[in-house]
């Protein structure tokens, strides 16, 4: 899993190695843990962006800030009407990505979403399931090019 960050490899090949339904269940477990991803109170970044797209549900809120070491820590702000689906994969992302630098962000590819959730909800969701990795790796970019 040279491809992705070792927090995001872990996750990955822990979905993988589950059957339908317990993967589903676990899905579930993460998407209770996603208001632990929110921003907390007073805590300063150094990119936030939130918005309500069209291919989602509610608004996210997308915060970011650079740590020691060029390092990002992302929180996610999600609002009361998003699915389940796009909650778990908040929390997968933010333990999975948190820590990485934003060049291991940026090259995140998109395949291991289907080895997580399964390929008949990526199906059913279509694009939906990608929505969150999309900006988190927008936030990334941005903050890239500031430091340039």
């Amino acid at each position: 899993m040279a491809d992705y960050p070792p927090a995001l490899g872990e996750l990955i090949s822990f979905f993988e190695s589950l059957p339908e339904g317990e993967r589903r269940e676990n899905l579930i477990d993460m998407a209770a843990a996603a208001p632990a991803c929110a921003p907390k109170e007073g805590e300063k970044f150094d990119l936030e962006d939130i918005r309500h797209d069209a291919e989602c549900t509610d608004t996210v809120g997308v915060h970011a800030r650079l740590e020691h070491g060029g390092h990002v820590h992302f929180a996610i702000s999600l609002g009361p009407k998003v699915q389940t689906l796009t909650k778990a994969l908040t929390a997968i992302l933010c333990r999975g990505l948190n820590g990485s630098t934003l060049a291991e962000v940026l090259a995140v590819p998109q395949d291991f979403i289907p080895r997580i959730i399964g390929a008949d909800l990526v199906r059913l969701r279509s694009q939906t399931v990608y929505y969150v990795l999309g900006r988190m790796k927008q936030a990334a970019h941005t903050l890239q090019a500031q430091l340039a």
